[in-house]
């Protein structure tokens, strides 16, 4: 009785506002459905744009290693498939979805413009920027999760009960808006931060700054649409009542433990003195959907590494497509516009051909082969990684060091180690190095020496290495003689595909050297050295002052992932100059387009795995059971983020074995899944029904058409 006279009194507050209901066209879509659609664009946008710039600006600005950077991008991930639960209950049991959406999306654009300002290098130092950008990931987390169950429930709830068919196809679009803001905005940011430079770099700032310019956009569109809105109120969270009865039975089963009271049936039965017998018979089918969920979060945490893992991966691989590069943060669009062309492919195509063949592939077995085929991608990513470390030079570790020998005399040096006949080198005048040669160190720092044979007269070079260093040893002549000069190499590839530069003066007089945009400033006469400069791939051209001449530059291509020492040098007769490049460490090789197949094989996965996921969930759950079952999948996705956390912390492996590992986890849940697959029953349509509902009243619109749609289930 109070349930019915709560909804005769909705009824009767709602039904002026159906009389003033403002149309589409004549159509029976209502006019506000535009203000939740655009919102919805405008904030995944904001969601997608900002993420996928997230892992490099980690590594490249808050200068964190791969480890902490995949670490801090998954937990906050993580806290945003966290939130939603906690939205939930505000919007359902206070505030109501209108009210909710509104507050905690102000939360999250100031979330936007505190990671925006965290990201310009003349506020504060490295603390600060740390600082600001955490408070703003976590206001982000707890803005984006806490309207994600609101909106498109919001959306649905401007129909009326007749229009059912009007409301599936909002849904449509209401998706179909979703992956047209994550593919543009992962196109469009990766490009702000690179192709605009600001404060002397990559500018993050702008490329943080644009999406939350569209949170601010989603959040006065919304606002405009408040007069057309159909508001229903809160009704109480369904969730509350299934936590209570859930703790009611526990403690109640606690309490009466022993021989002396009754077994009873199932464990949850023991709420029967306070709970109906409907809702824990609810709960109970809804406890065995949520069983299922147990071993999925091993999913997750393969496929939102594509933001990290396999972001970081694409760095230090080529990625020139001839007339246009593409970002390594890019890649990640290849995702979401494979999910637009699979979607329909798997629903009018592959599907229909499979029942066709007599081929019962159940909902639970379309996971199952989804979670193989995310295996596969990770596999492919392991071959993948494999290759791309052929081109790169092992980071020296303790008790071990580089070196390698550069000859800018007139003739031929022989270098040759004491004590050590098996360290023995020829080197030709300007003749380029082969591999660095490695020294193995008896404490930290240690003396070596060479003997150096120049036109048949011996000298000796001593220098002094530290342990877990690359360096680079410059051969001269004075007179009659050989001498040395040590330098201090890069070890590492420079980030995000970029390459680096320094300048060797082998000159007798200064220079004032400008390589395109970079200036090196004053380098000294005779093997002076200046400091390391990141730059772009690319042709770059500059000049080179000596004295009152000024000379052209022409350095050549600085490709992906290379660094390089340039050596200039007036030739005597015609005081040309002289340039010589030496690519110390060697640029990248393998191309970017070999991680196609990985995400080829991750996206067809998804369509299996998550899409059928969200049928399979809503279809084994009652009406009211549906806000419960949704909580329970988005918290999968959170977990997912936390295992990859603690593998990242907790693994010291090589990338590549990295990969392989998480290969073999999914697999093994894989089959774990597929066991309490094969004990699971389906539940019948008719047992969802509720006794206490009418036979005659009409369900919500299945969420199986909503999710067959154009949608991306993990961008919800």
């Amino acid at each position: 009785m109070v349930k019915n006279r709560i909804d005769s009194e909705a009824q009767k507050d709602l039904s002026p506002r159906k009389k003033q209901t403002r149309r589409l066209c004549g159509t029976n879509y209502p006019l506000s459905i535009l203000f939740v659609v655009v919102n919805e664009f405008c904030e995944r946008f904001s969601y997608y744009g900002m993420k996928a710039v997230l892992t490099l600006y980690f590594a490249s600005f808050l200068h964190w290693d791969d480890d902490l950077s995949t670490a801090i991008y998954h937990a906050f991930s993580g806290l945003a498939y966290f939130t939603p639960v906690m939205g939930a209950l505000i919007a359902d049991s206070w505030l109501g979805k209108f009210k909710t959406i509104i507050i905690l999306s102000i939360v999250y654009v100031i979330g936007h413009v505190v990671k925006s300002v965290g990201a310009i290098p003349v506020v504060g130092d490295q603390k600060v920027h740390v600082i600001l950008s955490m408070v703003g990931l976590f206001l982000i987390a707890l803005g984006t999760g806490g309207i994600k169950p609101c909106v498109a429930a919001f959306g649905g709830d401007q129909f009326e009960e007749e229009h059912t068919y009007e409301r599936r196809r909002f849904f449509s679009f209401f998706y179909l808006s979703i992956n047209a803001g994550s593919l543009l905005s992962t196109i469009i940011t990766p490009i702000l931060r690179a192709d605009v430079q600001c404060f002397g770099g990559d500018c993050y700032a702008l490329a943080f700054g644009v999406p939350a310019a569209l949170m601010v956009i989603a959040l006065v569109v919304f606002i405009s649409g408040n007069g057309m809105y159909k508001k229903l109120p809160p009704e109480g969270n369904i969730l509350l009542d299934v936590c209570r009865c859930v703790g009611f039975s526990i403690a109640n089963r606690w309490q009466h433990r022993g021989n002396n009271y009754p077994k009873r049936e199932h464990w949850l039965d023991w709420a029967r003195e306070r709970y109906s017998s409907q809702l824990i018979k609810e709960i109970k089918m809804v406890s065995r959907v949520l069983l299922l969920y147990l071993p999925l979060p091993m999913f997750w945490a393969l496929f939102d590494q594509q933001g990290s893992r396999w972001t970081l991966q694409a760095t230090r691989m080529n990625a020139n497509f001839g007339g246009f590069i593409i970002q390594p943060d890019q890649m990640q669009t290849i995702n979401a516009l494979l999910i637009v062309i699979f979607i329909p492919i798997f629903d009018m195509g592959i599907y229909p051909l499979i029942g066709k063949c007599k081929i019962n592939l159940t909902p639970l077995r379309r996971m199952t082969v989804g979670m193989v085929l995310a295996a596969l991608a990770f596999v492919a990513a392991a071959i993948v990684e494999i290759e791309v470390q052929r081109t790169v030079m092992p980071e020296p570790t303790a008790k071990e060091s580089y070196i390698q020998f550069i000859n800018v005399a007139d003739k031929n040096i022989s270098i040759s180690l004491q004590g050590q006949d098996d360290v023995s080198v020829m080197m030709a005048p300007f003749q380029d190095p082969d591999d660095y040669i490695k020294l193995r160190l008896n404490s930290p720092i240690q003396l070596y020496s060479f003997n150096l044979m120049y036109e048949n007269v011996t000298s000796v070079c001593n220098i002094q290495i530290s342990e877990a260093n690359a360096y680079s040893a410059l051969l001269y002549t004075e007179g009659e003689l050989a001498r040395c000069k040590l330098l201090k190499d890069e070890k590492l590839k420079p980030p995000k595909g970029q390459a680096t530069i320094r300048i060797i003066n082998a000159y007798s007089e200064d220079m004032n050297v400008t390589i395109g945009d970079v200036n090196f400033g004053i380098v000294d006469k005779n093997f002076g050295i200046s400091k390391y400069a990141i730059m772009d791939r690319g042709h770059y051209e500059g000049k080179c002052k000596v004295g009152t001449m000024e000379y052209a530059v022409d350095v050549g291509l600085l490709d992906f992932g290379a660094a390089y020492t340039i050596i200039m040098n007036k030739m005597p007769g015609n005081g040309s100059l002289k340039i010589w490049k030496i690519e110390d460490i060697k640029a990248n090789i393998m191309h970017i387009a070999w991680q196609i197949p990985q995400y080829v094989l991750m996206s067809t996965g998804e369509v299996m795995f998550s899409i059928t996921g969200v049928e399979f969930s809503y279809s084994q759950a009652p009406v009211n059971m549906k806000a419960v079952l949704q909580s329970g999948w988005l918290l999968t996705v959170a977990f997912g983020n936390i295992i990859v956390i603690i593998v990242a912390k907790a693994a010291f492996m090589e990338q590549w074995a990295e990969f392989v590992l998480f290969a073999c986890l999914l697999l093994a849940v894989s089959v774990i899944f597929t066991i309490m697959a094969y004990f699971y029953t389906y539940v019948d349509s008719e047992q969802l029904v509720s006794k206490d509902e009418d036979k005659e009243e009409e369900m919500p619109p299945p969420y199986r058409d909503i999710c067959l749609s154009t949608v991306k289930q993990t961008k919800i």
